[in-house]
């Protein structure tokens, strides 16, 4: 299991846009660099990442090896009723991640 943090505000008002930011902890192998031996080090990538708000996807993105390690993202997404905001995460060697935080609509 990967691990991860999820960050949103507190409470939001109804039709608000709030930001949505997210720090997956991996190394991002690009698979370019070598080890102390001169062997390649073999491509290891977080290759899928999809959030969802009240249980309808508001962001979806396929990662590829220009993704510097331990990826950060952000995006803004609009309050329409409180609930989980859920972000899942996989890697091209079949490990996933998932983290949640509630959204409190006023």
């Amino acid at each position: 299991m990967l691990l991860g943090r999820i960050q949103v505000p507190p409470s939001v008002r109804r039709g608000e846009a709030f930001e949505v930011r997210i720090l997956v902890e991996h190394p991002m192998e690009t698979g370019f660099r070598r080890d102390m031996n001169g062997q390649s080090i073999p491509v290891y990538i977080v290759n899928k990442l999809s959030c969802r708000y009240a249980g309808y996807e508001v962001f979806s993105a396929e990662l590829g090896t220009g993704m510097s390690a331990n990826p950060y993202m952000a995006f803004f997404a609009v309050a329409e009723s409180s609930g989980e905001v859920a972000v899942e995460w996989s890697d091209d060697r079949g490990a996933t991640g998932r983290v949640t935080a509630m959204l409190n609509v006023t």
